[in-house]
């Protein structure tokens, strides 16, 4: 629930930033400048969270090492803020070279635009260094089984950018934007101070070097640097190539992607999140048939959300931004751009949950060069198709941002079925059959949704877009959940009588 609270406060900043900026030179400059922040987050941060320190960190609480643990989350906090701390600072100083000859060299064509993209790098960069520390502490209460907070401070960010965009916005153009994404990066942090507080952990300034904890951890988070690296060269590709494309690309594709992933988020990201601590523990105590039963049952969950959700978001893509983005400056051309990049990746969403689900396993197994070799390969993958597809939906007459989307959605698709292949022979067995069970009540649901979505289209094509988009959802909704239902879905029953004895 605190993931879909923050995906609404998400879309409302959508809906605020696109009517302010639509698909313009500088918010297409505002785009490219925070990439830059939120790669340096992503290597460090992102990094050691993700991989590294839950699992230490969960496996010493399980242990009864309390003093232990805690050693070790101040040594990676003051690690961490050292290394951003610095990182920023170099990548403040060399921002033209960044944003010239690296990350939009297309931006060359318009000065002012490249002047704004490089004081817009320079004002962000303290975001990284905030979300880092503030995604550490996300993973201490984590480990504690603490969720609900933590899975709210994405809301804090957007409210942070909602406050830039409305109120700093009117007399500071694009900066007030910017100025919104530091906040917003404090508030992700503050809002979590009070419940590390009550944990009782006792912080201290030493970095921990000859820790054999903290040399695990920088041993299992090495790997995992590596694919995130990967996957941030991606986006910076991506952002490379579009710059050099039609104006309005580089925006489309952040927002489409951004899009997909909001059912991402509610779907997998909540569930993954959830379910890291208790791989993590499964493992240390080595119950690992426990850990396949609970590996199973959570894969089997993501498909039956996500396939319905990625149907739903590639019938009803048009209808849907233009009621909630198609305002103000975000014209009709817009919806077109981001309409065509959201088509190619919604296809993905399946993809893109699995591999959610799939990595963490494999992090509690302590095992993080598995995922990193297997990313690594597919985000190879997804740079070489980025050229071949943008070039080929060139000479198709297709808008060449598309190829893009379309790239992303293939690399992650080969990165499940070669996580998926591996785990089940690290964990002989998967369940496969209840998991096949599983694809063939969302197939069949789904495919029943998408010929009543069809359908509903047709019928009110010519009907306001709050009719066809808000009425597509509900008639999709009805029809998938009773297809279920018809087709006895053991975790549909299970969450009809969860609802009913809260209620009673």
């Amino acid at each position: 629930m605190a993931f879909v609270i923050s995906n609404l406060s998400g879309l409302v900043r959508q809906i605020l930033v696109a009517d302010a900026f639509g698909t313009s030179s500088v918010m297409e400059a505002f785009t490219a400048a925070n990439r830059i922040s939120e790669t340096l987050f992503n290597l460090v941060a992102g990094g050691a969270l993700g991989s590294a320190f839950i699992p230490i960190f969960t496996s010493l609480l399980a242990k009864e090492k309390r003093e232990q643990a805690w050693r070790l989350a101040s040594s990676i906090t003051n690690l961490v803020l050292i290394v951003l701390t610095l990182t920023a600072a170099l990548a403040a100083i060399f921002a033209p070279q960044l944003v010239r000859y690296i990350l939009a060299p297309g931006f060359a064509a318009d000065p002012a635009k490249e002047a704004l993209a490089i004081s817009l790098v320079r004002l962000m960069l303290p975001s990284a260094v905030l979300f880092g520390i503030s995604g550490l502490v996300m993973g201490i209460l984590n480990s504690h089984q603490k969720f609900f907070i933590p899975a709210l401070t994405p809301s804090m960010y957007q409210i942070g950018m909602i406050f830039g965009v409305t109120v700093l916005t009117p007399r500071m153009g694009i900066h007030g934007l910017a100025w919104g994404v530091i906040i917003g990066a404090a508030l992700h942090l503050i809002l979590q101070l009070p419940l590390l507080f009550k944990q009782g952990g006792n912080y201290n300034f030493s970095l921990g070097l000859k820790s054999p904890n903290v040399r695990e951890v920088a041993r299992l988070m090495g790997p995992r640097l590596l694919g995130v690296a990967v996957v941030q060269l991606n986006f910076w590709i991506n952002v490379r190539l579009a710059s050099l494309q039609p104006e309005g690309s580089v925006t489309a594709i952040q927002i489409a992607f951004g899009l997909m992933l909001m059912p991402l988020a509610a779907i997998a990201q909540s569930i993954a999140t959830a379910a890291l601590p208790t791989f993590s523990i499964q493992v240390a105590q080595n119950k690992l048939q426990d850990m396949r039963g609970s590996l199973s049952a959570t894969l089997r969950g993501i498909l039956l959300l996500s396939i319905p959700a990625s149907l739903g978001l590639i019938l009803l893509r048009k209808p849907i931004i233009t009621l909630l983005l198609q305002r103000g400056e975000f014209t009709a051309r817009s919806t077109e751009l981001v309409a065509w990049a959201l088509l190619w990746y919604a296809a993905g969403l399946v993809g893109h949950a699995m591999v959610e689900i799939l990595a963490r396993a494999f992090y509690a197994l302590h095992d993080t060069k598995t995922p990193v070799f297997i990313g690594i390969a597919a985000m190879s993958l997804n740079v070489l198709f980025s050229f071949l597809f943008s070039a080929a939906f060139s000479r198709q007459g297709w808008m060449p941002h598309g190829g893009l989307a379309l790239a992303n959605t293939l690399a992650t698709s080969l990165e499940m079925v070669g996580l998926l292949w591996i785990m089940r022979k690290r964990l002989e067995g998967l369940e496969g059959k209840r998991i096949w069970s599983g694809v063939l009540k969302a197939g069949l649901s789904g495919g029943l949704m998408s010929i009543a979505l069809w359908g509903w289209i047709s019928l009110t094509r010519n009907s306001s877009t709050w009719i066809l988009g808000a009425g597509g959802i509900l008639v999709g909704s009805v029809v998938y959940l009773g297809a279920l239902w018809i087709l006895k879905t053991s975790e549909l029953k299970q969450v009809y009588q969860v609802v009913r004895t809260r209620i009673k």
